[in-house]
């Protein structure tokens, strides 16, 4: 009974520490050689609470997979001199409007666009061109029916 007591905090005493996640963190880091890719490794590899480090130096990706936070591994990969970022890009299936001028990028890796989930599209002013387009709509219940 008393195990049960301490687990839930009910008996004084004790603290637990709440556990990390297993989180998986991607950057994107500018590598252009086996040395800078060594570098980074090596270093993200020494971090504590590390499991896994993957690099794709062809589209400057590196995953690590731990109970890592972000922000530190973040940090970690700048102080081997390295220009590093959260991983700005997902696929483009998973967007709504992939070739919109926000989204679109040439430096993106085939497949991928920019992540605009923090844009958003709604904002914007409809277009005269939106609004005649939505007129013959299937979508739209009052459309015209003469089509």
């Amino acid at each position: 009974m008393g195990g049960i007591l301490h687990y839930f905090g009910l008996a004084g005493g004790h603290k637990y520490k709440k556990r990390k996640q297993l989180q998986t963190v991607e950057l994107k880091v500018r590598m252009d050689c086996d040395g800078c890719e060594l570098k980074v490794k090596k270093a993200l590899s020494k971090m504590k609470g590390v499991h896994s480090v993957d690099i794709n130096r062809k589209q400057h990706r590196v995953t690590v997979t731990g109970l890592v936070e972000e922000k530190k591994v973040l940090k970690k990969v700048q102080s081997t001199g390295k220009k590093a970022e959260r991983w700005p890009y997902i696929p483009y299936n998973l967007v709504s409007q992939p070739y919109a001028a926000q989204a679109y990028d040439k430096k993106a890796p085939p497949g991928y666009v920019r992540n605009v989930e923090a844009m958003n599209f709604s904002n914007q002013v409809p277009r005269q061109e939106d609004q005649l387009t939505n007129l013959f709509s299937d979508d739209n219940p009052n459309a015209c029916s003469i089509m």
